[in-house]
């Protein structure tokens, strides 16, 4: 029982025979005699191994410990396939939203160019000797003027992002 204990928890640490020997102080065949059952380590030695492993006396002592290893290795792997799932789930939302908000900035700069053409700059007909329309009527014409230089460019760019974006079959 205590053979079986010592070498299942040496190799759930991950630790060698050497290893293990090298933090008890003791040589490796010492070790490999213990495990075997041909000895069995005195009191303050299995304290120092309790010690060494990690583990409390009275599970050396008590019975069989179970390698959990490939218990371990399932759940881990369960908890990742989980956490991949979320994470292709998120990068399946990114690019839903990111999608739509180009193919949006597709409409508004059609809707906003089809006014603009409709309205035909309306504040050049303004009178300019009003200082409150002259303001008005270079904000409107700067916005306008930077807005028909600016739009194509970024009309294509939310075209190519909306094709990019695309749900893929």
């Amino acid at each position: 029982m205590l053979n079986e204990n010592i070498k299942a928890i040496r190799k759930s640490k991950g630790l060698s025979q050497e290893e293990l020997a090298v933090r008890l102080n003791v040589v490796r065949q010492t070790i490999s005699k213990w495990e075997q059952g041909l000895s069995v380590p005195d009191s303050d030695m299995l304290i120092a191994i309790s010690e060494a492993l990690e583990t409390p006396v009275s599970t050396l002592l008590g019975e069989n410990v179970v390698e959990s290893e490939p218990d371990q290795l399932k759940a881990i792997s369960e908890k990742l396939e989980i956490i991949n799932l979320q994470l292709a789930q998120t990068k399946t939302t990114r690019r839903k939203i990111l999608h739509w908000l180009f193919i949006v900035l597709c409409a508004v700069i059609v809707v906003i160019s089809a006014a603009l053409i409709i309205l035909n700059s309306p504040y050049l007909n303004w009178d300019y000797h009003d200082p409150e329309s002259a303001v008005a009527g270079v904000i409107f014409h700067t916005l306008e003027w930077l807005f028909v230089r600016l739009a194509p460019i970024i009309l294509i760019g939310a075209i190519v992002g909306a094709f990019l974006t695309r749900k893929k079959a």
